[in-house]
């Protein structure tokens, strides 16, 4: 195996492919990367078996052969070399990267120990790349972090003709965002699967070089099976998550006692700045009366802070508490400016969504549940 390739295009190949790698193997050719030449064509892949990666690159004078070596060792030597093109050539059991001056010699694994990456799966339709990206990274900021509970640790992907939605929760919010897509066939374009949360928001994020991004999804009625995306040259598939999501839209008020409009901006920056003297897992009081928002966090032993802000107002007055962290995410995931909070009573979930959308059905959800407040 020989092939010539600019350093830059190597580099950001093997980068992203080597994110996917898994820090301590089950298998040591697990932690390689697969480079595969066949012509003027380079292919680098990753997989263990739960998410597989591959990137297609063009390359001169190349001579067709596959190695297996270290990813994250050829991830960083690639990121180090001089920008100049690089040469790689594989001879026996040891692949040779030169570079400028720089020369390096590395040991291969044996490649037919190498497990066969899964097939794509059958398209489903595409969506823009930089809205789903986007709305990925508005729902993932809810999906759980145990790993004992893998219900909560996935984005939910519900596909109903030309909708999707996506949904997650950790028990403590619930983020839901809903988005037009263009399904392959109008005619059976429905599903339901639970997609790891991690995964997910890493493929939303690195395909947004193409304006479209292609979903290829295979599943059995059980909910298994694997989710694929594309663009850019670019290839992932990651196999679905095989456990029962929460029924999340019961969790869904549908009349509010109390609306308030609040600038994102102000609010934010607010919760910022009084969140510094509350010890960790405090929260923040958010007491709403007469057009003002009062802010306090902390106490007598640990610093006190308030601050007010004026808001548009309707309803009797309220006062509720909440995660701080929790309520910056939903905020931040908010892209309009304005922002409509609307609660039932201070001890239930308030939502937090675009107050723009707010008149009609929205495509974005924040739940969080309130902290309750001593006595």
């Amino acid at each position: 195996m020989k092939f010539r390739i600019e350093r830059d295009a190597l580099a950001d190949a093997v980068a992203w492919s080597a994110r996917s790698l898994p820090a301590r193997p089950a298998a040591p050719v697990l932690a390689g990367l697969l480079l595969d030449v066949n012509d003027d064509s380079l292919t680098v892949s990753g997989f263990d078996y739960e998410v597989s990666t591959q990137a297609a690159l063009e390359v001169t004078a190349g001579v067709t052969g596959r190695a297996l070596v270290s990813g994250r060792l050829l991830a960083e030597i690639t990121k180090a070399l001089p920008a100049h093109p690089i040469e790689f050539a594989a001879d026996g059991t040891r692949v040779t990267i030169s570079c400028g001056s720089s020369r390096f010699t590395l040991p291969t694994m044996p490649d037919e120990d190498y497990p066969r990456l899964p097939d794509m799966p059958t398209t489903a339709g595409t969506v823009s790349s930089s809205v789903f990206a986007r709305a990925v990274s508005q729902v993932a900021v809810a999906a759980g972090k145990d790993d004992t509970l893998p219900m909560l640790t996935g984005v939910r992907l519900e596909i109903d003709g030309d909708r999707v939605t996506l949904a997650a929760t950790d028990r403590y919010r619930l983020a839901v965002r809903e988005l037009t897509w263009n399904p392959a066939n109008a005619t059976s374009a429905d599903a339901q699967v639970l997609v790891p949360a991690r995964t997910l928001s890493d493929a939303a994020r690195s395909l947004t070089g193409d304006s479209e991004l292609t979903i290829s999804l295979s599943t059995s009625g059980s909910g298994e099976g694997i989710i694929g995306f594309s663009g850019t040259g670019r290839r992932t598939t990651t196999r679905l998550l095989d456990a029962q999501f929460p029924p999340y839209r019961t969790l869904l008020p549908t009349d509010f006692a109390v609306t308030a409009e609040v600038n994102v901006a102000t609010l934010s920056e607010a919760v910022k700045r009084v969140a510094l003297v509350a010890d960790r897992g405090n929260p923040v009081r958010l007491d709403f009366s007469d057009g003002t928002l009062t802010l306090t966090a902390g106490g007598d032993d640990e610093g006190r802070a308030e601050e007010s802000l004026e808001v548009q107002f309707e309803g009797d007055d309220i006062t509720t508490a909440f995660n701080p962290a929790f309520l910056l995410e939903g905020l931040n995931a908010i892209e309009d400016p304005i922002a409509r909070l609307m609660f039932t009573t201070p001890t239930k979930p308030a939502v937090i969504r675009p107050a723009v959308a707010a008149a009609k059905e929205t495509d974005y959800t924040y739940l969080i549940m309130p902290v309750r407040l001593p006595g």
